[in-house]
């Protein structure tokens, strides 16, 4: 038995969480570790911003947790998780659980030196990096997130990363907004390289 971290599940926690996690689809080896232990090593990851080769050894081995970190993350596990949470939070607080309004935000931070597809120069904050788009609820909980080059203009950005979020809109006679599709919000992005 090891010493509990700060990062660590709560049994309530735990109980909230442990039925969003997908069951394995195929059977294998018997687990060594269990879904908590690998979360709590994942946690204390993104905690502490160590790397993933400085995980303590009384978690199950860096490779195991990152494993099962990679494999939530493309299939989706991280977004469900964190919608289910959020609609808690939300109905918790006594509103509804999907929000009617959203807010959106940019922000360019620098990168390193580093080149890649990733980087751009932002002409107008004079940064060189990438920008991050959120749209958040009218609570400040995140709704979506994308990052991109700094050199993409926040105008195509913004359609991006709604368009990624799939939002549809109520129709402009109601309340000023338009119904927002994936076909009125393709937007060619040109990008020079640094």
């Amino acid at each position: 038995m090891r010493s509990a971290y700060q990062t660590d599940l709560s049994d309530a926690e735990w109980s909230h969480i442990e039925p969003l996690i997908p069951a394995p689809k195929a059977p294998g080896r018997p687990r060594v570790h269990t879904l908590r232990e690998i979360l709590n090593a994942i946690f204390y990851i993104v905690r502490s911003g160590c790397a993933w080769r400085l995980l303590p050894h009384d978690f199950p081995t860096w490779k195991t947790v990152h494993h099962y970190f990679r494999t939530w993350r493309l299939d989706g596990t991280w977004e469900r998780m964190h919608a289910a949470l959020r609609e808690r939070l939300r109905v918790r607080m006594g509103r509804d659980p999907q929000p009617s309004a959203g807010i959106v935000d940019s922000q360019s931070v620098k990168g390193t030196g580093v080149g890649g597809e990733e980087r751009g120069y932002d002409g107008g904050k004079k940064v060189k990096g990438r920008k991050r788009h959120l749209l958040v609820d009218t609570q400040g909980l995140v709704l979506k997130a994308k990052v991109h080059s700094a050199c993409i203009m926040d105008s195509d950005g913004i359609k991006m990363l709604l368009r990624r979020a799939d939002v549809r809109f109520p129709d402009s006679s109601t309340c000023g907004w338009t119904a927002l599709t994936a076909e009125r919000t393709k937007a060619k992005i040109g990008c020079r390289r640094l």
